[in-house]
C-alpha cells in the first residue's frame, strides 16, 4: 500500500480552492501532489492510504477542488479512484464521507454532460 500525508506530501496549512486564489490550493495539490498519486495507484493496481490527519483544517472548497477535480479535470472515474484509495481521518471523520460526495457529484456532472 502506498501513503499520501497531507501535511508531510503537501503542507500543514490547506488554501482555497484555485491557485489563482493563493497559496497551497486545492488545484495544486491535486496537481502536483494528488493526481500523480492517485494515477500511480490505478496503473500499479495498489491501494493509496491518504492520511488528512495533523493538517490545520480542510476548506470544502479545497477538498472538492482536490478530489473532484480528479474526475473533472484529471477525467478519472469514480470508481477507478473509489477502488485504488482509502482516506483516513481519525481527527475529522466526517471528512471522508465529504469526499466521497464530492467525488460522486463529479462524477454525475460528468455523466450529463456525456
Amino acid at each position: 500500500m502506498k501513503k499520501l500525508k497531507v501535511i508531510e506530501d503537501f503542507n500543514f496549512t490547506t488554501g482555497p480552492r484555485y491557485i489563482r486564489e493563493g497559496a497551497n490550493s486545492g488545484e495544486e495539490f491535486r496537481i502536483n501532489v494528488l493526481y500523480p498519486k492517485v494515477k500511480e495507484a490505478i496503473t500499479n493496481k495498489c491501494v493509496l492510504e491518504i492520511d488528512l490527519d495533523g493538517a490545520a483544517g480542510y476548506g470544502t472548497s479545497f477538498l472538492e477542488e482536490a478530489f473532484g477535480g480528479l474526475i473533472r479535470e484529471n477525467n478519472l472515474s469514480y470508481n477507478a479512484i473509489n477502488s485504488h484509495i482509502k482516506i483516513i481521518s481519525t481527527e475529522e471523520e466526517y471528512l471522508i464521507e465529504d469526499i466521497d460526495e464530492y467525488m460522486k457529484d463529479a462524477q454525475n456532472e460528468k455523466d450529463k454532460s456525456n
